[in-house]
């Protein structure tokens, strides 16, 4: 509301009155925020930022508080752009915490509701309990040491309360805080009865002692028995080691003896090797000479093989002498036969001219064939020409198939019921009477798709996705199918029963041409007959002009004169109608949407001739497939007249060229003869030059056997030589044999030797190794360190103790069995009498002690509360006054009280506030439920 104001308030009470909206709250919140006040105590906003005007960017309270000797000004500068304060004192900088020092001195509560009242913590105020009430008041108008006697007492109270419930003895049940003679007479009882307690622990625990002594025998017996294991196993640790170095010098001996027999082992194996060397040696030399017998043995058998070659080659050509007359003979045969059929044969008659009349024959068959074979070629040509153009005609067909499937695609995308329509209607065309167009977005075509947003605009989309009959019975079929039986929202349409499709316009649209029109709508696309009849009948689309940007320039005039009711321009619809009151001319026009259905349109003109086009070259195929077969047979029955004519020919050529042939052969065989004459093999000498070369082969054989049978005598001697040297070998290898198994049985012997040696030893170690475990066991259960020895208390118990161990386990058993007899007394029941005892002792300490401090507390209590209650009940009086004073200059009626349930409970006081605003009812408490908005704000 302001910029800048400055506020002088007076002494004691001050209440801010304003109408709304005239900166009521704005003094409040100054006064708060410049006092370090948060912006929670106002309960307006959570940042200081938000306090400042609006539009600015700083604020600043300063206030003067008055002090003496001097007064203080404090000064806060609010910044909203980071929600910080700069604080000043006396307009020098300062902390935070300074100012709230400087404020709390002045004993300055913000977050007193007693002290500072915002409007809208009103409702807060009357919200405070009794207690809280009386808290408030002490701080903000009592004197400062009010309210610290009250928290005094709470504290001195609360702790009284714990002194009188310690005292409590817990053998008791805890009926609550009871009175301090009581509780005194309650500890002593419990003292008396710990006492008669304590008595009867007495024997328990002389049992227990006794117990102890026969455990304390159980515990040195524990502690000899390990000695004694530790002794037993020493002596036969120096008994297994004599023994063990007996059996060493006893395996020595045995090595000592068994030295000379090592030696004569080790001479005859030389004696029993060189034996062995030699046998080699000689074997060696025997399969050298079986190697060279086995070689002259080879070379005799190849000069027996010589010899059967030679005979070999002798037989061989006796048989070929043999084979050549036979030839001779066979050959002469053979002319003599031919002699014979040759002169058997006739003079050949004249065959020429049976030959060239063939011949003749076969040129015009051939000439024939070549005719057939070119009009085949052309028909071939002619048929792949008329599939091709097929091809083109299907290739083109399926491109309008296609342009007419996206358009089927757009129905099913926008209108899917129309589109499930459209597939039943194609699967039951047979359930009509008459014909049945598909929906008129699929119907028409048009002729130029940049047209196609005149029809779009002047056709609406129901009629655009409408099914249209000729008959309407067929219609109402239809739609009880679609709507009743299968749900479809669908439109169907009949078309006129008189076409209307030739409709003529009422003007031919050349008197329209000077003003811009070309075309009636429906000059501008193709549609099915019923279609066109019935969007003629319905939107008379023969007698609707579309113009260009022409008309759009010169529409006055063309409304003017024309007359037309309905128009097209390039890119807007103008309806034009005579007012029936003023009989002016009001036209409207309307921008044209883009074309959204028909724009892929297909040329149907185009589409029937190309199926035209593509049935007649199907039945033109179909043609020329019949006078191919046709040719093919003309040309198979060719084929077969050709074959017979060659064979006529070849056998006629073949009777002509028979007496050469025959001639010729016996000419060929006559040479032949002449030169199995002149092969001719003299045996005689043959023979005589075989046995020239037998006998020199033989003579060679008779050498080859003498140099065989001196290496058989040579073999022979080595192999006496080799039996003697084996003999020897024999006789050496059982002396060996006889020494190994002397040897043997000694090495045995110093197996044993050896073995016992190692088990004596082992058994030494094991020995040692269990001494070493037992003395660290013996030690450790005497707690005795390595390089300590037996304590002389030890060694005289141990003296008075059995030293076998079935003595000390027999004594063990017994001492257990004692000790078990005093079964249930643990250690527990000395520390439970030395604990029960401490207890006494401190149960009469405590006694004592609180018995004084409660009577201190009580005594201090009596004091603080004569010192805080009788100033606060004058102030309460006094305020009591002030308020009924206030009250009754209302006509109402207010009273304040000290209210108090009991005396002792000092956190249970409180203030209460009564009230009565209406003369008619009671007093009632001050809360936030009983009073209305006004009357908690004036109370």
């Amino acid at each position: 509301t302001y910029d800048v104001c400055e506020v002088h308030p007076g002494p004691n009470l001050n209440v801010i009155i304003g109408a709304n909206g005239t900166g009521k709250s704005s003094i409040v919140c100054a006064i708060c925020l410049g006092l370090a006040g948060k912006p929670s105590f106002i309960g307006r906003a959570d940042k200081v930022g938000q306090f400042v005007k609006q539009g600015c960017l700083k604020g600043v309270v300063e206030i003067e508080l008055f002090k003496a000797p001097d007064n203080i000004i404090i000064t806060r500068e609010i910044h909203v752009v980071n929600n910080t304060s700069t604080w000043f004192i006396n307009r020098k900088p300062a902390t935070l915490k300074t100012v709230e020092e400087q404020i709390a001195a002045l004993n300055i509560q913000m977050d007193n509701l007693c002290q500072f009242l915002p409007q809208d913590k009103v409702g807060e105020f009357a919200r405070l309990s009794k207690i809280e009430l009386l808290e408030a008041t002490e701080k903000s108008i009592g004197t400062p040491e009010m309210y610290q006697f009250h928290c005094e007492l709470k504290n001195s109270r609360e702790k009284q309360r714990e002194l009188e419930v310690n005292m409590c003895i817990t053998e008791t049940e805890n009926n609550g805080c009871r009175e301090h003679s009581n509780l005194c007479k309650d500890k002593t009882n419990s003292l008396e009865k710990m006492k008669q307690r304590i008595e009867r622990y007495k024997q328990d625990v002389e049992r227990y002692h006794e117990r102890r002594r026969h455990l304390d025998l159980i515990e040195m017996l524990e502690r000899k028995r390990p000695w004694v294991e530790y002794e037993n196993v020493r002596q036969q640790h120096e008994e297994v080691k004599q023994s063990r170095d007996k059996a060493k010098e006893e395996l020595r001996h045995l090595k000592e003896m068994q030295a000379p027999v090592t030696k004569k082992i080790e001479e005859i194996e030389e004696y029993y090797k060189s034996l062995d060397l030699k046998i080699r040696d000689i074997t060696a030399e025997i399969k050298d000479t079986i190697q060279k017998h086995k070689q002259k043995q080879d070379a005799l058998e190849m000069k027996d093989k010589q010899i059967g070659d030679i005979n070999q080659a002798l037989r061989m050509k006796k048989d070929e002498e043999m084979d050549r007359r036979n030839k001779i003979h066979n050959t002469q045969k053979m002319i003599e036969e031919w002699k014979n059929e040759l002169d058997t044969v006739m003079v050949c008659e004249n065959l020429q001219s049976q030959t060239d009349a063939v011949i003749d024959e076969l040129k015009k068959l051939q000439e024939e064939r070549a005719n057939l074979d070119s009009d085949i070629s052309d028909l071939k040509a002619e048929k792949l020409n008329q599939e091709r153009e097929k091809k083109r005609i299907i290739d083109r067909l399926e491109q309008l198939n296609n342009i007419m499937n996206m358009k089927e695609e757009k129905l099913k995308g926008r209108f899917q019921d129309t589109h499930s329509a459209l597939i039943w209607l194609r699967k039951n065309k047979e359930k009509f009477k008459k014909k049945v167009c598909e929906p008129m977005m699929l119907e028409i075509n048009m002729k130029d798709n940049r047209h196609a947003k005149y029809v779009e605009n002047h056709i609406s989309s129901n009629d655009m996705k409408a099914f249209v009959f000729e008959s309407q019975e067929d219609m109402e079929t239809f739609l009880t199918e679609m709507r009743d039986h299968q749900k479809l929202r669908v439109n169907a349409v009949c078309a006129p029963d008189e076409s209307c499709a030739e409709s003529l316009p009422s003007r031919p649209i050349e008197e329209f041409h000077q003003y811009g029109f070309f075309s009636y709508i429906r000059e501008l696309f193709e549609a099915p007959r019923p279609v066109m009849s019935y969007l003629c009948s319905q939107y008379r689309i023969h007698d609707i002009p579309v113009g260009t940007e022409k008309t759009r320039n010169m529409i006055e005039r063309v409304i003017q004169e024309t007359g037309l009711k309905q128009i097209y321009t390039a890119e807007e619809k103008y309806v034009i109608r005579v007012s029936a009151y003023t009989n002016l001319t009001v036209s409207t026009n309307t921008s044209l949407k883009a074309a959204q259905f028909i724009t892929s349109s297909v040329d149907t003109d185009e589409r029937r001739q190309l199926e035209n086009q593509q049935q007649d070259i199907s039945n033109t195929i179909k043609s020329l497939d019949m006078r191919l077969t046709a040719l093919f047979e003309r040309q198979k029955h060719l084929e077969g007249k050709d074959n017979e004519l060659r064979q006529m020919k070849k056998e006629l050529l073949e009777r002509g060229n028979r007496r050469r042939q025959l001639e010729s052969k016996i000419h060929v065989k006559y040479d032949s003869l002449r030169q199995l004459e002149q092969d001719a093999i003299n045996l005689e000498e043959e023979s005589q030059q075989a046995n020239v070369k037998i006998k020199e082969i033989n003579v060679q054989k008779a050498r080859l056997v003498s140099e065989l049978m001196h290496l058989v005598k040579n073999c022979i001697s080595l192999n006496i030589l080799k039996v003697d040297l084996v003999l020897q070998s024999t006789t050496a290898a059982a002396e060996k044999n006889r020494l190994e198994s002397e040897y043997k049985e000694a090495t045995a012997q110093l197996r044993a030797a050896e073995q016992q040696y190692r088990d004596l030893d082992n058994r030494k170690r094991v020995l040692t190794e269990n001494c070493k475990e037992l003395l660290n066991k013996a030690r450790e259960v005497c707690k005795l360190s390595p390089e300590q020895s037996i304590p002389k208390e030890f060694q005289t118990a141990f003296q008075a103790l059995p030293n076998t161990l079935e003595e000390i386990d027999a004594f063990l058993n017994e001492e257990k069995t004692r000790a078990s007899c005093f079964a249930g007394l643990t250690a527990s029941v000395v520390e439970e009498y030395n604990k029960q005892s401490q207890e006494i002792q401190q149960l009469t300490e405590f006694l004592e002690e609180k018995k004084n401090e409660l009577e201190n507390y009580k005594q201090n209590i009596s004091q603080v509360k004569e010192r805080w209650l009788n100033p606060l009940k004058k102030l309460v009086e006094k305020i009591n006054l002030k308020f009924s004073s206030f009250f009754s200059s209302m006509q109402c009626v207010g009273e304040v009280d000290l209210h108090v349930e009991n005396e002792e409970d000092y956190d249970k006081y409180g203030i209460r506030i009564r009230v009565k605003f209406h003369s008619g009812t009671q007093l009632h408490e001050l809360n936030p439920y009983h009073q209305s908005g006004g009357e908690k704000s004036v109370s």
